[in-house]
């Protein structure tokens, strides 16, 4: 791929799909800095990597744009350039919307249905969801990425540079299903991406989704194990994808080999649409 020579900021970065991508690029040539709430996650990520001399962790929160703005000046001041944005920063549930409380009872309910030999897959997310869960999840999944887009184009416009970004957003956003506040969030990140890309189209720089199915990363700790055997089981390629297969398409749409790609939503499901 035509990547080397780059620089990218990655949110969300400390750990599944987001460490696969900062690897991902990083092996490409890339120079990455990696964006987290949690900076000793992404500089161990960092550190994992062939020459982490040549690459950045820095602690960010992506619900803070002025935060957002701090990591991105400091990316291209220590890599003399920006090419490259991806949009990773994203959470399931928020303090406020009752969800640990709520998969608990979940997973109890599930587990006494499941000994009389049956179950039950009703979810009431919405009666269960306050204002500060809706508020926090959409301040990651969608303020984050709208901070971030905003602050790399800056950069990118005033360089000149003929950029790329790539928002990550969910199956769920076609199918429907999960959470309000998460299926929501994911769905207007492809409505931002479509609208960026026709936006910035002349100024060169090219704005995509991808739209993973069910992946094998920490967000599906604590959902009923119910929810994740009936995720794999709707997935025809019969598994959950690896974050690796997910940062391949990021690198795919960075890209020179996508020159031609934007205001897409590369689907990476294994044939799912359920999830």
């Amino acid at each position: 791929m035509k990547l080397k020579g780059k620089a990218a900021v990655v949110t969300g970065a400390g750990q599944g799909i987001g460490a696969a991508i900062v690897k991902r690029l990083a092996k490409e040539g890339v120079r990455v800095a990696a964006l987290d709430l949690n900076k000793k996650h992404a500089q161990s990520v960092i550190d994992s990597l062939k020459k982490p001399e040549n690459h950045l962790a820095i602690k960010t929160n992506v619900a803070d744009s002025a935060s957002v703005g701090r990591a991105i000046r400091k990316a291209r001041k220590e890599f003399g350039r920006l090419d490259f944005a991806v949009n990773n920063a994203g959470i399931g549930q928020a303090a406020g919307d009752g969800s640990v409380k709520f998969y608990a009872s979940m997973n109890k309910r599930n587990a006494e249905l499941a000994d009389k030999g049956s179950s039950d897959t009703h979810v009431d997310h919405l009666i269960h969801m306050g204002d500060e869960g809706w508020a926090g999840v959409m301040a990651v999944n969608l303020n984050g990425a709208f901070y971030t887009c905003r602050e790399a184009v800056k950069v990118m416009a005033k360089d000149g540079t003929p950029g790329s970004i790539v928002n990550i957003s969910s199956t769920s956003a076609q199918s429907g299903e999960g959470s309000p506040h998460y299926v929501t969030s994911k769905s207007a990140l492809i409505g931002l991406s479509r609208q960026l890309a026709r936006e910035l189209a002349p100024r060169g720089i090219r704005v995509n989704a991808v739209a993973p199915g069910p992946t094998n990363t920490p967000i599906m700790v604590g959902l009923p194990q119910e929810w994740i055997t009936s995720m794999e089981q709707s997935v025809p390629l019969g598994r959950m994808a690896d974050p690796d297969e997910v940062a391949s398409a990021v690198a795919y749409l960075l890209s020179d080999d996508a020159s031609f790609v934007t205001g897409s939503v590369l689907v990476a499901n294994g044939g799912s649409y359920s999830f």
